[in-house]
């Protein structure tokens, strides 16, 4: 498979606290990494960083082969990202915020790209709805229509249905996995739900204090810890 992400000795220093501490892995193409860890273990900032949001102290991330400070407005027009915790201007309706976004990606025949992801996500009847009387499991579903608005190559997934009820999540997971499948997209995946990261996850990396911990398959990595489940390995790795 061909490397869609190369990350090598990225690093992240604030204030002195080592946030994320040397750490290198590759994200292949049509490939689910779950990136998973204790709170605090560095995901969000690897995520920041593989955006741009946030620069790195040290290291080099290269995505399409392209390293990425230098080729910044390629890269992300063809990457996206989808959060639980994103904040959408609230004055806005469902898809007025959508449109903003789809011009911004210079999405072609944007209003049928937004009605065709409202309806895939089953809140094509709130479209007019302005954000701030969304629930949270509404936006959470915004936001991944806001995803996927310019059939991105990369998703960057940040606990992306620590909102949904368990029957909208699992719809999500199962869209997710037949997206990949039919456009070869490449996800970087975070959970605190360790049953859906083993579903989810063709790889895993484990992450604690800044550091990479283990990588494998999850089975792999189950057998590896003597577990029963990947909640376990998490536990066991957490509590060490």
């Amino acid at each position: 498979m061909n490397k869609i992400v190369e990350v090598k000795d990225l690093t992240k220093v604030f204030n002195g606290y080592r946030a994320v501490d040397s750490i290198s892995f590759d994200l292949f193409e049509g490939e689910i990494l779950g990136l998973i860890g204790p709170n605090g273990a560095g995901k969000t900032t690897t995520l920041q960083m593989l955006l741009d949001l946030t620069t790195p102290t040290s290291g080099e991330i290269k995505i399409f082969g392209l390293e990425l400070k230098a080729n910044r407005g390629e890269i992300l027009q063809r990457v996206n990202f989808s959060s639980s915790y994103i904040s959408l201007p609230l004055s806005l309706t469902v898809e007025e915020n959508l449109t903003v976004f789809a011009r911004l990606y210079n999405v072609s025949k944007p209003k049928g790209r937004i009605e065709e992801l409202l309806k895939v996500f089953e809140i094509y009847n709130i479209k007019d709805t302005p954000t701030r009387r969304l629930s949270s499991g509404q936006i959470t579903r915004v936001c991944l229509c806001k995803a996927l608005l310019n059939n991105p190559s990369i998703l960057f997934l940040d606990e992306p249905t620590a909102s949904l009820d368990p029957d909208i999540a699992d719809k999500t997971r199962t869209l997710l996995k037949k997206i990949k499948d039919e456009n070869g997209i490449s996800m970087l995946y975070t959970s605190h739900n360790m049953k859906e990261m083993e579903e989810m996850s063709d790889r895993v990396i484990i992450i604690n204090k800044g550091k990479i911990i283990a990588e494998g398959k999850p089975d792999a990595l189950i057998a590896q810890y003597k577990g029963e489940s990947l909640e376990d390995v998490f536990l066991k790795i957490a509590r060490q």
